[in-house]
């Protein structure tokens, strides 16, 4: 049985049922099928500087993820020009204590993929900034939690509208198919790459462990 088939009809099938093209669209086999006739309509194979002679697939999508979160970065900075932020990581763990509540700070940290001594500065300066504080577990008083104060949602309600603009704006001219198919592609590669990361490794382990990873998909 060729199970490498099955795997890409499976994620084939996710995709589908994620897409919602059609909010009445049963979802069922013939709807599979007018999703994929659709999805074909605009589907080309790609072409980019370089292919001609040689430069790889690979190297395209790391090159534009890295312009990518550029792009995201100068439009995060621009949301919170003239404002109390500091920097896009600062509402960004406002935004991540609103949604998933209290949580110590490694798990703040490790919830916005990031280094611990620069995740220890922006929550330093939340605290500075009284946007947050911390009170110690119920569960195990040894642990602080961090919680979201009045005033740190004050200072992050202030700026949405400009973030919610900043994010419509990543998303560029995509349309609403192809955000769905963005979105199932990038949830993939995070998912893949999480795992990695979250192993702690050296600089020579992460390029081994990756390298085996994609050598046995």
């Amino acid at each position: 049985m060729n199970y490498q088939f099955l795997h890409e009809l499976l994620d084939s099938v996710s995709a589908y049922e994620a897409s919602k093209l059609d909010p009445i669209q049963e979802t069922n086999l013939q709807g599979y099928v007018d999703w994929l006739t659709k999805k074909d309509q605009y589907w080309e194979e790609p072409s980019w500087q370089g292919k001609e002679l040689g430069r790889s697939a690979e190297s395209v999508i790391c090159t534009l993820l890295i312009h990518m979160g550029r792009y995201a970065k100068s439009y995060s900075k621009a949301a919170i020009e003239g404002s109390d932020f500091s920097t896009q990581d600062e509402f960004i763990f406002l935004i991540n204590l609103k949604a998933h509540g209290s949580m110590t700070k490694m798990e703040l940290i490790k919830l916005n993929k990031q280094e611990k001594p620069g995740g220890i500065q922006t929550i330093n300066r939340l605290i500075q900034m009284g946007w947050v504080n911390q009170v110690a577990s119920k569960e195990d008083k040894r642990a602080k939690l961090l919680h979201l104060t009045q005033k740190g949602e004050e200072a992050l309600a202030a700026q949405m509208d400009n973030i919610r603009v900043a994010t419509k704006i990543v998303s560029g001219n995509l349309s609403d198919l192809e955000k769905q198919h963005l979105i199932h592609l990038l949830s993939k590669l995070d998912l893949f790459h999480e795992k990695i990361y979250d192993m702690h490794l050296s600089s020579q382990e992460l390029l081994d462990i990756g390298t085996e990873k994609i050598s046995i998909k």
